[in-house]
């Protein structure tokens, strides 16, 4: 029996994370929508939920979690917002604190965010800022959801300068991550959500990398037992670095080395546009930006840069910017960098790495590195 076969008949799965303020379970598994309400027992404040979804997944998965929810008794209403990045705005914000004061929720009434990750940062931000703070559910029906943006409480809008530069800290009461919704997703979707996964292996796990070089072409075939592997041991990592550091305030690294790819993939989405290229694909070009510059820079091997690459070109995935087949300025990438919100006393902030599994804060990395770096990756002044 492979591996992920074992997991797969292991049934759902639960890991706890740990924080100073609170603590929650992370409950990975097939088909979990159907019990959500029993899986939720003892964790809502009170039995009225209101589910905030984007148009696309409550198509697909909003009937099966309200009838879970009724089974245990639970009165849930419906908010539905569109689909895409541009949910993740300032007016969308207030169109949804709107709709949820206007049905009456109380301190009690949790918010279920079911969706990917723009539904959970725009669900869980109303969640934390609505009458001062509402209980809030995380039920991610994407691989990127699953294995990242659902667990750690962070919530947030974009901004016009850049991605994820309005939010707050908010944990969830629970994740529920029903893998069985990732047979619904889009190929594109399914490779940017493991690029995710990828990401969490190469800052501080070598050996989830291996197991990703072998398994990943299973977890993108849509083999149930090494999806819910992935999410395991992506979500396990995470709740270790954020259990250490939960609102992001080790600044020799902790919770911030999880932007590994960040500082150069949100450059890219802010200068490409949000939605025109998907997160984990700006964090796949990203991680081989940070690498490739790591590598410049000394601090790792070229090899380990070109293991990152040839495992995302085997996954499909973009592993460089000549594969977007646009001209991009390195000065107008710079400037989106800038912006960044890890950047400490006005010095630009990257995640690099000192090996597969090793990666580092640096916050003494040359401008005219990076610069160098983008135009010997094609781009233009």
């Amino acid at each position: 029996m492979r591996q992920s076969d074992h997991i797969a008949s292991a049934g759902p799965r639960r890991l706890a994370l740990s924080l100073a303020s609170a603590g929650y379970e992370i409950v990975v598994g097939a088909r979990l929508l159907a019990s959500a309400g029993a899986l939720l027992e003892g964790v809502l404040p009170q039995k009225r939920v209101v589910v905030v979804s984007d148009a696309t997944v409550a198509a697909l998965h909003l009937p099966a979690l309200l009838e879970g929810l009724a089974a245990a008794g639970v009165a849930a209403e419906s908010i539905i917002v569109p689909p895409g990045e541009a949910s993740k705005s300032l007016e969308s914000y207030g169109g949804l604190v709107s709709r949820l004061l206007a049905l009456g929720v109380e301190r009690q009434t949790a918010i279920v965010a079911l969706g990917g990750g723009v539904v959970g940062d725009l669900a869980g931000f109303a969640a934390a800022t609505t009458l001062r703070g509402l209980p809030f559910v995380q039920v991610p029906t994407t691989l990127l959801a699953q294995v990242d943006s659902s667990v750690g409480g962070k919530t947030g809008i974009n901004a016009s300068q850049g991605k994820n530069l309005i939010g707050a800290f908010h944990q969830p009461r629970m994740v529920l991550a029903d893998t069985a919704t990732l047979a619904t997703l889009p190929a594109r979707e399914l490779r940017a959500g493991y690029a995710e996964a990828v990401k969490t292996a190469l800052i501080g796990d070598a050996e989830f990398f291996a197991w990703c070089e072998r398994f990943g072409t299973d977890v993108l075939a849509g083999d149930a037992g090494a999806q819910a592997e992935a999410v395991l041991r992506a979500c396990a990592f995470k709740a270790r670095v954020v259990g250490e550091d939960e609102r992001e305030e080790n600044a020799a690294g902790g919770r911030a080395l999880l932007n590994l790819g960040h500082t150069f993939g949100h450059a890219l989405e802010a200068e490409i546009g949000f939605g025109t290229i998907l997160h984990g694909e700006a964090v796949a070009l990203g991680t081989d930006l940070a690498f490739a510059l790591s590598a410049r820079l000394g601090l790792c091997a070229e090899a380990d840069h070109q293991r990152v690459r040839a495992h995302f070109r085997a996954t499909g995935l973009m592993a460089e910017l000549a594969e977007l087949n646009r001209r991009l300025s390195a000065a107008r990438l710079l400037s989106h960098m800038r912006a960044d919100k890890k950047r400490r006393d006005g010095k630009l902030v990257f995640v690099l790495a000192r090996g597969i599994g090793k990666a580092c804060m640096r916050d003494d990395v040359p401008e005219d590195s990076v610069l160098s770096l983008l135009r010997a990756s094609g781009c233009g002044e």
